[in-house]
């Protein structure tokens, strides 16, 4: 008797969403088993997460905050990895975003109405042409993406640590590695007792909206699909495949580089270290448990984004280390990429 796998004609949406969320079932099965290694009951863990995420009206504003940057990068990401581009810079293209933003805020005096466009502008073609190298790269010279992508990662975090403790750390900081404070024109307006910086969220929404149009609305769309299923086949049907890698590698470093600004701009009021962490990385899962649907990474994101802030309480109530957060984002991350052998492949028993 042996298993094998035989390709599947086709892959239905149900099939998609049941996959999902019996792959999200198991791993957090396999993530109450680490609870219980560290002598933390489950269902404990899991009912703190819960309420401190969604049972309270400031527990689902900060979850909604979290959600804020996830959304932004996670939609980015789908765009990317249905032209099958593995895109794992969003972190540092984040990170690329509040530098520019930054730059704008320090810099220049003008009314909110003109400073927080050009911010988010800046933020959007900083964070696209962080992206532009390995599109380039991978399109001419088929350069894989992911180590390049991974790469810039850490040459955006060391730029951030050079800003903050050197040329950009603020005199008024008592020698602290912090920017000085955005003045208040620079600053993004919240929602009334929250933390939610609404003009970025609404940015989120649209990007919604505009890709799921984007991918099945238009031709360029139709292109980004056909590459993402069959290279070869795109190429013979004279899709320009340049064109393709450049437009999703653009437009998703740029979302991550808009969500660098809310970031600087909505949360912290200034440029430090830390001001992500790791928002780009739990992207990833947030488009592969949204399926690469538009509308279903929106749910996800808010679900990570719970589950970032329910992290933080357990921490501090459980007495759980930092780590085990890492830890559950990394098994909900491996038992969804296992879901996509599910989707596209049927399991055979052969006698």
């Amino acid at each position: 008797m042996r298993i094998r796998l035989e390709k599947r004609e086709y892959e239905s949406k149900l099939l998609s969403v049941g996959v999902s969320f019996l792959m999200l079932f198991l791993a957090l099965l396999a993530v109450a088993i680490i609870f219980w290694a560290y002598g933390v009951n489950p269902a404990v863990a899991y009912g703190k997460i819960f309420r401190g995420a969604f049972g309270s009206l400031y527990g689902f504003s900060e979850t909604i905050v979290k959600a804020i940057p996830l959304l932004l990068c996670g939609i980015g990401l789908t765009l990317a990895f249905k032209a099958l581009i593995w895109n794992i810079g969003a972190e540092g293209q984040l990170l690329i975003g509040a530098v520019a933003a930054t730059g704008i805020a320090l810099n220049l005096a003008a009314p909110s109405y003109v400073i927080l466009p050009l911010m988010f502008a800046a933020g959007f073609v900083a964070g696209a042409a962080w992206s532009l190298l390995p599109a380039i790269l991978k399109a001419k010279l088929n350069v894989n993406e992911v180590i390049t992508t991974l790469m810039l990662n850490y040459i955006a975090l060391k730029l951030v640590e050079y800003l903050v403790y050197g040329p950009w750390r603020g005199p008024e900081e008592w020698g602290f590695p912090y920017t000085s404070k955005f003045p208040p024109e620079a600053r993004l307006p919240r929602i009334p007792g929250t933390r939610i910086h609404y003009p970025t969220l609404i940015i989120g929404v649209i990007a919604v909206v505009a890709t799921y149009i984007l991918l099945n609305k238009t031709k360029i769309g139709y292109e980004i699909r056909v590459v993402g299923e069959n290279i070869d086949a795109a190429r013979y049907a004279g899709i320009n495949y340049l064109k393709t890698v450049l437009l999703v590698m653009v437009v998703s470093g740029g979302l991550a580089g808009i969500a660098g600004v809310g970031e600087v701009a909505g949360i912290q009021h200034r440029l430090r270290m830390g001001i992500s962490p790791g928002y780009g990385y739990t992207a990833i899962i947030v488009a592969w448990l949204g399926g690469l649907n538009p509308w279903v990474t929106l749910a996800s994101s808010i679900l990570l984004g719970g589950l970032l802030v329910g992290g933080d309480i357990i921490q501090t109530s459980l007495g759980l280390p930092v780590a085990a957060i890492d830890i559950f984002n990394g098994i909900i991350l491996i038992f969804i990429i296992a879901g996509e052998i599910l989707k596209r492949y049927k399991i055979r028993i052969v006698r």
